[in-house]
């Protein structure tokens, strides 16, 4: 099925709208100290796409981020990739085809590769998978996935992985509309706070990388009123700094901030790549919490998005449904205002290529699953 994989520069990284499978987030991971790789690979469409008939072949390509876990062994992480989606039919053995092909080019001691799918969940179009009310309720138990995946296999290998690393439930926003449009299809109560930040005169401007404190006093208080891990400052500095200009596949980063009479209130990185804006960090103050600060940076960050040629934002991640007791239940309910659709990936699935070792490193990371920012 894969008729040809080779290793290519990390500049010569296709032009994509998802930022992970970019040269720039290269760049960022190198900067954090971890090593890239990036491949070619050639199939024909036929191979894809159960309905096509065509004998022309498709290239596509992969970033895939090696990441140490001892002084011998790797993992390969393929970070929202690869992006082409072939028919449901056809995904297992793609990913058996395309990980066999990759074994020999990959460190000698890597365990796994592990992709985080970004395609749309095999059970999204399934009604059996939503109440009554159109409310999504999960995949069945890691079994079923697994069967599902694995049956036009040959080696029965993927596994789908104990945790996903980036988010798997997120929002889009269709920016091909007009402002009018856009805005009118938010729910009143968002209108309403976008309207009302504006009339106690918050304002959203774009700050360098020499005000990055303002972001990360924003996101201690962030960190402490969620009680989520908290990354040191190093972190978003590099992603702010990174670039990638003189490659095939850029991003530009903003750090944009909400503000009342210079004090600020609310903040968030907003990230372009090809033809999507990605909001991907977010944080607030735990005071003023009535001038609705963030309900302008989202809405002043669609409208950079737009501006710079967007079709799409991407809230990145929020919980599954409308429930509650999900910790990021708070988050679904301020994305969903906006009117974006929801998006259901498939997560991140393994091919184990040492087996013995795989299932050691599983087994220890099941006791230790924890939320990443990666």
């Amino acid at each position: 099925m894969i008729a040809e994989l080779e290793d290519k520069e990390i500049k010569q990284v296709y032009k994509t709208s998802i930022i992970q499978q970019t040269a720039y987030w290269s760049e960022v991971k190198n900067l954090q100290g971890l090593h890239t790789r990036a491949f070619n690979f050639r199939t024909k469409q036929s191979d894809l796409y159960i309905d096509s008939k065509s004998d022309a072949y498709f290239i596509g390509d992969l970033l895939i981020v090696i990441q140490p876990i001892d002084k011998e062994h790797s993992i390969a992480y393929v970070p929202y990739g690869p992006e082409v989606e072939p028919s449901e039919e056809n995904q297992g053995y793609f990913l058996e085809q395309l990980s066999e092909s990759l074994r020999t080019l990959l460190p000698p001691k890597c365990i796994m590769i592990r992709y985080d799918l970004p395609w749309q969940s095999l059970w999204a179009k399934d009604e059996s998978c939503y109440d009554l009310h159109g409310n999504w309720l999960g995949v069945p138990e890691k079994s079923i996935q697994e069967i599902r995946l694995n049956y036009s296999t040959t080696h029965w290998r993927l596994r789908k992985a104990n945790t996903d690393i980036l988010p798997s439930n997120t929002m889009f926003m269709d920016l091909r509309k007009d402002a009018d449009m856009l805005f009118g299809s938010m729910k009143p109560k968002t209108r309403y706070n976008i309207n009302l930040s504006k009339r106690k005169g918050v304002n959203v401007r774009s700050l360098g990388i020499e005000s990055l404190e303002i972001w990360y006093d924003l996101y201690r208080q962030t960190a402490a009123r969620n009680n989520f891990f908290l990354h040191d400052i190093h972190y978003f500095r590099i992603v702010l700094s990174a670039r990638a200009n003189d490659t095939s596949s850029p991003a530009d980063v903003y750090l944009l901030v909400a503000e009342v009479e210079d004090k600020p209130l609310a903040a968030m990185f907003l990230v372009i790549s090809a033809n999507r804006g990605t909001y991907l960090y977010g944080a607030s103050a735990s005071e003023n919490r009535n001038y609705m600060a963030t309900y302008a940076l989202q809405w002043r960050a669609m409208e950079m998005a737009k501006e710079r040629g967007c079709t799409e934002y991407d809230f990145f991640g929020t919980a599954p449904n409308p429930d509650p007791s999900h910790p990021m239940y708070g988050l679904y309910r301020f994305k969903k205002g906006f009117g974006g659709e929801m998006y259901h990936r498939m997560g991140c699935w393994d091919y184990p290529l040492d087996t013995e070792k795989y299932s050691y490193y599983t087994s220890v990371e099941f006791k230790n699953q924890r939320y990443h920012l990666s």
